[in-house]
Order: structure tokens, then C-alpha cells, then sequence
């Protein structure tokens, strides 16, 4: 009987309905197969970011021009604390909606022009609280020291564009091209410098606004939803099966009848 179960079966999946349904259902797998994979790769890269700043975050600062050059920034050198001395050329520019601690704010960028010559680099100089005044009233924020400053930070790649149309002294994100065009930099290097601290000559720290937090170092439930996705591969099969089963039982009952149901004990009692 079993024999003669499977064959039904099987004579059942190769009809044009359930064909289309298992075609579905290789797809479907095929979907999660590369879903799981895409989650696994976007692990990975929290992985490999983690990593760069075990190496990078608290080691002794290099030279600026040594990790950020005019062609670009290497992006295993992302989070490498350098230094630099300069003067501040320009600045503020603010960039909006930036969370601190869950509080809305702004970061707030000037312009380093390098004592050794070069174009110039965008700082991040530090977080501040939104104006109580509304979007368009930017905040008052501690003006960047004149004369010359050493400046200790963290190298990072700029941020996508998001081709909004700003009011003058704003920016939608932390893009260079569009931060330096904010501040009027002729040429600015493709990465900016997250501030540290500062220094004047005379061993003193000016004010700043308030320092960002640490970098994320959370991995994210990425790896759970990868292997959700492929445990996931086998569901359109296993519907399918059900299916035919489902249906070959209601076309002959008699034949394959459903497993009784068991009655519990005090319902017998009950009766």
C-alpha cells in the first residue's frame, strides 16, 4: 500500500498544476538561498569593521598625510587615528538630523587648512543639540580656535549623498564634496576627520562641542537572519507535499483515511 501511495504521489507532482507549484517552490529556495547569503555578507562586514577599529581606534596617531592623500582612502585604513596641525579656514557647517544618546542634534564640521600645504579637510568637530527655535534656527555652537592647532582624530570615508537641497550653512548628510562646497573649499581630500581633541600651542584644549560616542560595535541580528533564510529553503517543498496529500486524501477517504483522533480521558467522563 505504501508502494502504491508513493507512486500517486508521484504521478500527482508531475502534472502541469503541481509542476508550476514545485517550480514555485524552487524558486522560492533559490530566494532565500541568496537572501541568507546577502544577511551572511552584511555579518561580515560588521565583522571586518569591527576588526579595523581593534586595530585602528586607540593606536598611536599617524601623520595625517600618511592615511589620507588626494587619490582617496584606502578602506582597510578607515578609523586611523592620525594627527595633524593647521589652522581653521571656515566653518560652521551643520549636518542634521545626527542622534546623540537618543537626543536629535546636529554634527558640526570646519574647515582644516594642513600647515604642510594640500587641500583641506573637513572636521567633525563635534555634536550639538537642536535649537528649541525650530529646524531653520541653527544652534549656537563654540567657535573653532584661530591661529594654528594640532587636531588628533579618526580618518573615515564620507557618506552617500542624499540630493537634498539644503538652506545655506546645512548639509543632508556627511558627504565631503557637498560639506566642502558648504564651507567654500576650492579642493577638499576624499575623507574627513572625526575629532579627538585639540591642542594650541600653548598646551591648552579650546572649547568644542560635545564629543561623538563611541563607533557601533553591535553585529546586528545579520547572522540569525541568514540562517532563518536558509532553514526557510525547504518550506515551499514541504508545502507541496502536504498539498498532494491533502488532496489524494479527499479524493478517496476510504483509502487513506485520517488518523483517528484520540479522545483524552475525561472526556470520556464527561459523556
Amino acid at each position: 500500500m505504501y508502494d502504491g501511495y508513493r507512486g500517486r504521489v508521484l504521478r500527482r507532482l508531475v502534472t502541469p498544476r503541481w509542476l508550476g507549484a514545485l517550480l514555485l517552490a524552487a524558486l522560492f529556495a533559490v530566494a532565500c538561498y541568496h537572501l541568507g547569503w546577502w544577511q551572511y555578507d552584511r555579518h561580515l562586514a560588521k565583522v571586518e569593521r569591527n576588526e579595523r577599529l581593534d586595530e585602528h581606534y586607540r593606536a598611536a596617531p599617524v601623520p595625517l598625510a600618511q592615511v589620507l592623500a588626494p587619490a582617496g582612502l584606502d578602506p582597510d585604513d578607515e578609523w586611523t587615528r592620525v594627527t595633524a596641525t593647521g589652522r581653521y579656514v571656515a566653518g560652521p557647517v551643520f549636518v542634521r538630523n545626527r542622534t546623540r544618546e537618543g537626543q536629535a542634534g546636529l554634527e558640526v564640521l570646519w574647515l582644516l587648512r594642513p600647515a604642510g600645504g594640500g587641500p583641506d579637510v573637513v572636521v567633525d568637530r563635534g555634536w550639538v543639540g537642536a535649537s528649541d527655535e525650530g529646524a531653520r534656527v541653527l544652534p549656537e555652537v563654540p567657535p573653532a580656535p584661530g591661529g594654528d592647532v594640532e587636531v588628533t582624530g579618526w580618518v573615515r570615508r564620507g557618506e552617500a549623498s542624499r540630493g537634498r537641497d539644503m538652506p545655506q550653512g546645512q548639509v543632508a548628510s556627511l558627504n565631503v564634496a557637498e560639506a566642502g562646497a558648504a564651507l567654500g573649499a576650492a579642493a577638499v581630500l576624499p575623507g574627513y576627520l572625526l575629532l579627538e581633541g585639540e591642542v594650541l600651542p600653548d598646551g591648552t584644549a579650546p572649547p568644542r562641542p560635545l564629543p561623538l560616542g563611541t563607533p557601533d560595535r553591535s553585529l546586528g541580528p545579520h547572522l540569525a537572519y541568514g540562517y532563518q533564510w536558509w532553514l526557510t529553503m525547504s518550506v515551499g517543498f514541504v508545502l507541496v507535499w502536504f498539498g498532494i496529500r491533502r488532496e489524494l486524501r479527499a479524493e478517496d477517504p476510504e483509502k487513506y483515511p485520517r488518523t483517528p483522533k484520540k479522545t483524552r480521558i475525561w472526556d470520556e467522563e464527561d459523556a
